[in-house]
């Protein structure tokens, strides 16, 4: 069980701060039940009521800095994933940002980057499926490095060019 305090992630929600665990008075809701109160990072006036013994969405703590800095260092094995099928693809990438894999975000980060330098050069938009998912997909990377590394959300992408560097 998480404790207030703790920043975890919560699938698509990404990280998220345990405000308060508590019975909750809402219409449908079992009032026996103990739910987590998460605030998304990038969402902060919004609040999210999660029962504490669910497991219906992946949810885990954050990595630390060590496991972080070990993604970062292996950020060139990981390949990006080719999928000619549109429908399969965006699939596969509600899937990956649904696991909270951090190395599954980087796979979707690489992918797009390298499908819209392949349309730019073909003359074509990005997609706003890609656009949609690259944003996502940086976002909650760069959320959870930002509190494993204890550096800003808009200091990760630096952090990562370099240490790739090194």
């Amino acid at each position: 069980m998480f404790k207030i305090g703790d920043y975890i992630v919560h699938g698509r929600n990404g990280v998220c701060k345990v405000v308060d665990i508590t019975h909750i008075d809402i219409s449908g809701a079992d009032k026996n039940q103990l739910y987590y109160t998460l605030v998304p990072m990038k969402s902060a006036d919004s609040k999210i009521f999660y029962p504490v013994d669910s497991n219906k969405v992946m949810m885990r703590s954050v990595l630390s800095k060590e496991e972080a800095k070990n993604i970062v260092s292996a950020i060139g094995d990981i390949e990006p994933m080719w999928i000619d099928n549109d429908r399969q693809r965006e699939e596969k990438y509600k899937e990956a940002i649904g696991s909270c894999d951090c190395q599954k975000l980087i796979c979707i980060i690489k992918t797009l980057y390298a499908r819209n330098q392949e349309r730019i050069s073909q003359g074509k938009r990005i997609t706003y499926v890609d656009d949609r998912y690259l944003k996502e997909a940086k976002q909650n990377l760069n959320d959870e490095f930002s509190i494993a590394l204890g550096i800003k959300p808009t200091e990760v992408e630096k952090y990562i060019e370099e240490h790739i560097k090194k």
